[in-house]
């Protein structure tokens, strides 16, 4: 046999050689010019002397409904009238005229009369709403006479003496707390079904029995047959000898039980986080006795109850009714209606009850099958939208949102959007000329939890409830202005820096954020309150720079402030006359086409500044 020959292996292929990548460029020194300087603008050059300001123009002159107004002259003037604050300012006819004279001898163009009060009675006769015929208030009376109509009268003042008129109606309030007065009252199914917790506490085992607990701390119970809770025992006062007392550890653990008549003597005090159960009903003694032995530990359970909003009147002074109310919803718009058709105002603005009473409104049976309806499937109730988890001692609550929160939240604010088209629609066509126009605080973030998105439908901000859903509800581009209620007494963001206060607290800078969130779907007016300023007109001057820069306009509230005062104020800031952009044909549809063309072309929008203002400013 052959010899074996020698194995070979075949030479290895060689790696492919890696490629050297081409270094990068080491970085250089780069050089940018300084930004250019934004020219000055101030609004009323003959209170520069008196009251300067430096306002912040590199953002409050962003925006076509800026630059239109001001390179045309136009400048809202407003001036409120409450309905039932001033009363005797315009329940004769003599009034009316010497009142409109007054408005408009000092520079406003434009008056707010509130005819529909939150009461739900109007200052005219209605054929849906009872006449408000008097106001009574500790301090005075005033009356209205019942054959007198004062819209009629104000509209025949404003058209002769030229000023523009807008008429105010509260939307879905029908009712007064502090009188109990209203349609609201009569017709308790209107009242919106507010969304409450009932907390009750139990021995920490299974099945153990429950008591109901109250809901507020340091006072009595709502009921006999509530616990009440104390985390200070100085505020207990004195009790009937047969109450008890259970004293609990921050755990629940009860540390020790007494009889109030023990308590003088013993005088206990709470470890830090405690808190008192206080039983005064024979119902509520019988449980503590049963289930609050020392060393046992106490829990608390959440129970969802609905309520109507006139069972809590602790709540809010205005008697909310439901939106998702088919009855309540066609009432308002046939008032609307009657308005337009009646009287020659050119416009109607709703005040800021176009709304809904809270994040826990409204949870009524109809609005719950609205909802499911809505997301297209049967839900756990009110758990799948959000449910309350209440901390103890201190029983505050707190929502934990569901999986169809988010829907909440767009559920409502588009059918307040679908509302206000209606009421659009329905002013319009009684008469076409008329704007329709809405009030709300300037502090947007406030809104979801009330329904109302008064934004532009392409605002871009960085909250986290505006998604694409949400973004569509916004009504800024059905009203002829939105007026926002910027009441700070702090005028601009740089008088802020200098007092070292938060720069959202300014007037200027809410201006400057509700110009941005409606971006030029419409015009809006600062809104600013007269009663911060009493005694200040140095301050009233600024304040007045602030808004007018910052927005097309201004809004004063109120004439029953005190505003005598302060005419000569408004004479100085107004002495060169101004028409109101809404109150220019076409003018509004004009911005509105410029807005477009402007997306259509693909020019980048300066970023949205947000400013950290104060919650529930201008509600």
């Amino acid at each position: 046999p052959p010899l074996p020959a020698p194995l070979t292996q075949p030479t290895p292929t060689p790696p492919p050689a890696v490629p050297v990548p081409t270094r990068a460029p080491l970085p250089a020194p780069i050089v940018v010019p300084p930004p250019p300087q934004t020219p000055a603008y101030l609004p009323f050059p003959r209170l520069a002397v008196l009251a300067p300001v430096t306002l912040d123009e590199a953002r409050n002159g962003i925006g076509i409904a800026q630059q239109m107004t001001r390179e045309r002259g136009y400048q809202g003037r407003i001036l409120w009238i409450d309905a039932t604050a001033n009363i005797d300012r315009y329940n004769t006819p003599e009034k009316i005229a010497a009142l409109v004279a007054k408005i408009k001898s000092v520079g406003f163009n434009t008056i707010c009369l509130d005819i529909k009060p939150i009461i739900g009675y109007t200052i005219y006769p209605s054929r849906y709403a009872p006449k408000l015929t008097e106001w009574v208030r500790p301090w005075g009376k005033q009356t209205l006479p019942a054959g007198f109509d004062p819209v009629r009268e104000m509209t025949t003042q404003t058209r002769q003496q030229g000023i523009n008129l807008i008429l105010s109606m509260n939307a879905f309030s029908e009712g007064h707390r502090d009188f109990l007065k209203g349609p609201g009252y009569e017709h308790p199914e209107w009242q919106t079904t507010l969304y409450e917790v009932q907390t009750r506490v139990r021995r920490d085992i299974s099945g153990a029995a429950s008591q109901g607990v109250s809901d507020r701390v340091n006072a009595p119970s709502r009921t006999p047959d509530d616990l009440a809770v104390y985390t200070d025992l100085s505020k207990l006062k004195t009790l009937d000898p047969n109450t008890l007392v259970a004293l609990l550890d921050p755990s629940g653990v009860v540390l020790a039980e007494i009889s109030a008549a023990a308590l003088p003597a013993l005088q206990p005090t709470l470890p830090l986080g405690g808190a008192a159960l206080v039983a005064i009903s024979p119902q509520t003694v019988a449980f503590l006795r049963l289930n609050a032995l020392p060393g046992q530990k106490l829990v608390l359970d959440s129970v969802p109850v609905f309520v109507p909003i006139g069972q809590r009147p602790e709540k809010q002074v205005p008697l909310m009714v439901n939106p998702n109310n088919p009855t309540v919803r066609k009432r308002i718009l046939d008032m609307v209606g009657e308005v337009a058709a009646n009287y020659a105002a050119d416009g109607i603005i709703f005040d800021d009850r176009l709304r809904y009473a809270g994040l826990n409104a409204d949870f009524s049976t109809e609005t719950r099958q609205q909802f499911e309806q809505y997301v297209g499937k049967r839900l756990t109730w009110p758990d799948d939208v959000f449910r309350y988890q209440v901390n103890f001692p201190t029983m505050e609550r707190y929502e934990v949102p569901g999986p169809y929160y988010d829907a909440w939240l767009t559920f409502r604010a588009l059918t307040l959007r679908n509302w206000f088209a209606d009421a659009v629609r329905v002013a319009k066509t009684a008469r076409p000329q008329m704007t329709v126009n809405t009030y709300v605080g300037s502090w947007y973030p406030d809104y979801p939890e009330i329904g109302a998105n008064w934004a532009a439908t392409d605002l871009q901000a960085g909250f986290r409830f505006l998604n694409d859903a949400y973004k569509q509800t916004g009504w800024a581009g059905l009203t002829g202005f939105i007026t926002t209620g910027c009441y700070y007494t702090t005028a601009t963001i740089a008088e802020a820096v200098g007092a070292n206060k938060n720069i959202g607290d300014s007037v200027e800078a809410a201006g400057q954020f509700s110009s941005r969130a409606v971006n030029d779907q419409t015009f809006v007016y600062a809104g600013i309150s007269l009663d911060k300023f009493a005694g200040r007109p140095e301050q009233l001057r600024r304040v007045l720079q602030a808004a007018a820069a910052s927005t097309q306009g201004i809004m004063v509230f109120d004439l029953s402030h005190n505003i005598d005062p302060l005419w000569s104020v408004f004479s100085e800031a107004f002495a060169k006359p101004a028409i109101a952009p809404h109150a220019v044909p076409g003018l509004v549809e004009e911005l509105r086409a410029k807005h477009e063309a402007q997306k259509v072309s693909g020019a980048p929008q300066p970023p949205t500044v947000i400013y950290r203002g104060t919650s529930g400013t201008g509600f």
